[in-house]
């Protein structure tokens, strides 16, 4: 599986400039830099939704924070369920007790 490629602020900037210049058509643009035609114009419109605030760096990535939470969790997890499989084991050997 090949990893998403990821661009920079600054080159979906310029991008987005170069496509306004209108000095190429968009799909030789996109072929110059290396992208779809329409991921061009995705973030075209993003600029436009979210103005300077768009393409930073934090969205859609976890924070470190998260990312600590989430190891800690996993590992209280892991301690949860070798809880329970022990207290199975606990119960199904006194219940051959009982009978």
């Amino acid at each position: 599986m090949t990893k998403r490629q990821t661009y920079s602020k600054e080159f979906k900037l310029e991008a987005i400039r170069l496509l306004q210049e209108g000095n190429k058509t968009t799909a030789e643009l996109a072929l110059e830099l290396g992208v779809r035609r329409n991921q061009l114009y995705k973030w075209q419109e993003q600029l436009k939704k979210e103005g300077s605030a768009s393409f930073s760096r934090s969205v859609g990535r976890p924070k470190q924070d998260q990312l600590s939470e989430n190891e800690r969790l996993r590992k209280e997890l892991e301690e949860v369920k070798l809880e329970r499989d022990i207290l199975k084991k606990a119960a199904a050997y006194f219940a051959k007790d009982l009978t």
